[in-house]
């Protein structure tokens, strides 16, 4: 494990040119959430002074409060602070933090061995992960299926490169923790070829929605597309560079892979053909955001990060990136949360598969809310998770909302032939209407007129198991 806390040396916390966005931030996600009463009620939040994160430059005044120092750590990717492919309610932490406390989480994508020359090559933190020869793998257990599974340990059971679990301090199943991204920067290419850039790997897999339903031949075929993006973020679109089919790939174990059945196997390139003639002159706006980003359930010792469910994990919104706040229910102990699936880019539905899956660094603050503080406000009763952005409050239903419980114990297999997305949008119904009785104090009459007047549903994502329909409603739309 490696993390510590910040000082006036460092340059990933809090400076003079983002101290601004912090201050906005964090005063704009409580002012829109918490009303008055409720804030009277609630617990007291820390929020932490600007300025050097490690050497605070003061406390400050919220709604009359005196706010207590918070504490800037950082979590860099390694093989020892990752799960790959699954939330854990009782792995060990990464790091324990206090409610109010900002951290610094490196993300690496799953896919960056779709061009390790690209994504992992000169990187310690990225070969570190990826390491893997005749001798054995860095990080063995990739998803939550038996260790002795045929294409790998842990069956791809899960896929995505999970960093940590943080441990927030006090946090117990019934409170509420508010996860806010204050920052999200590319991780830039190591290698000096690449020197000033950002790549990103987008696959049309054998889960996408697209699989057999094509046009041309092959009718079953995964196509990966590697995108390059501007490490300074000063270029807010990406472009592609190329792209290749995917052939029979043998691990280094010697295993065959016909198709992309496990996370993180080297791609040889002397086996595909490049087509450098992809996508000319379209320009990708970049959308960076976090796909997998949520707390432990409690359900299961080892829950695969591919389905998304009440505590979050795989929602897969593009708009879960900087600015946003979510809010989730904490089912376990320390609610043990974990963050990866870092994409540069996504539409609605994420169609074939996957997105721009392009390592990212975020920036975030913890704020625990605890259960016998949120009556009165618009936390009380939250058993999903609920998104906030400037503009916005967003609910996401899924096929089943906590598959986990309803299907038993061999949900986390069953769950990939169960889905619908008329289970989603039902879903989504309710908890709009939930969220509109309880936040905006509508009665259900008027919850559901509004919901067909002025809510937007779209669909999320169709190739997690557990699809998506997210409803959205527009904050100017209330009084106040």
């Amino acid at each position: 494990m490696s993390n510590h806390i910040c000082n006036s040396d460092c340059q990933h916390g809090s400076t003079p040119h983002n101290e601004h966005d912090i201050d906005e931030a964090v005063e704009v996600s409580r002012r829109a959430l918490l009303t008055e009463e409720g804030a009277a009620k609630a617990a007291k939040i820390s929020i932490g002074a600007t300025g050097s994160a490690g050497a605070p430059s003061g406390a400050r005044q919220i709604k009359g409060r005196q706010a207590s120092i918070s504490t800037h750590h950082y979590i860099p990717a390694g093989k020892e602070t990752v799960l790959w492919g699954y939330f854990s309610r009782s792995a060990k932490p990464v790091i324990e933090i206090d409610s109010g406390d900002y951290v610094t989480i490196e993300t690496l994508t799953h896919h960056a061995n779709d061009d390790a020359e690209r994504m992992v090559h000169g990187d310690p933190g990225a070969e570190s992960v990826f390491r893997w020869d005749k001798s054995g793998k860095a990080v063995d257990r990739r998803g939550v299926g038996e260790m002795n599974a045929a294409v790998g340990a842990g069956g791809g059971l899960g896929v995505h490169i999970c960093t940590g679990p943080v441990h927030i301090r006090d946090a117990a199943p019934g409170d509420i923790l508010e996860v806010r991204i204050i920052d999200v920067k590319p991780r830039p290419s190591a290698n000096p070829i690449y020197r000033g850039k950002t790549f990103g790997s987008n696959a049309a897999a054998n889960w996408g929605f697209q699989y057999g339903d094509t046009i041309t031949e092959p009718k079953k075929r995964e196509v990966i597309t590697i995108y390059e993006l501007d490490a300074s973020g000063e270029r807010n679109w990406a472009r592609a560079v190329y792209n290749y089919r995917w052939t029979p790939q043998t691990d280094p174990f010697g295993v065959v892979h016909p198709t992309i059945d496990y996370p993180g196997v080297p791609v040889d390139h002397r086996t595909v053909v490049k087509n450098n003639d992809v996508l000319k002159d379209i320009r990708v706006p970049v959308r960076a955001h976090f796909g997998t980003i949520g707390v432990a359930p409690g359900e299961a010792e080892l829950v695969s990060s591919i389905p998304p469910n009440y505590t979050g994990g795989n929602i897969d919104n593009w708009r879960i990136g900087k600015g946003a706040t979510v809010y989730y229910p904490v089912a376990v102990a320390g609610a043990m949360f974990s963050v990866g699936d870092p994409h540069a880019s996504q539409g609605d539905s994420e169609l074939c598969g996957t997105a721009i899956e392009c390592s990212l660094t975020g920036t975030f603050q913890f704020i625990l809310h605890k259960k016998d503080a949120v009556a009165g406000t618009p936390l009380f009763d939250l058993h999903y998770p609920l998104l906030e952005t400037q503009d916005e409050w967003l609910v996401h239903g899924f096929s089943y909302a906590n598959y986990l419980a309803e299907l038993g114990s061999a949900a986390q297999s069953e769950i990939f032939a169960k889905s619908s997305l008329d289970r989603a949008m039902r879903d989504a119904y309710h908890k709009m209407r939930h969220f509109l009785m309880t936040a905006k104090a509508l009665n259900e009459d008027e919850a559901i007129s509004l919901m067909s007047v002025a809510v937007d549903f779209g669909v999320t994502q169709v190739v997690d198991g557990n699809w998506g329909v997210h409803a959205v409603v527009k904050k100017n739309i209330f009084p106040g």
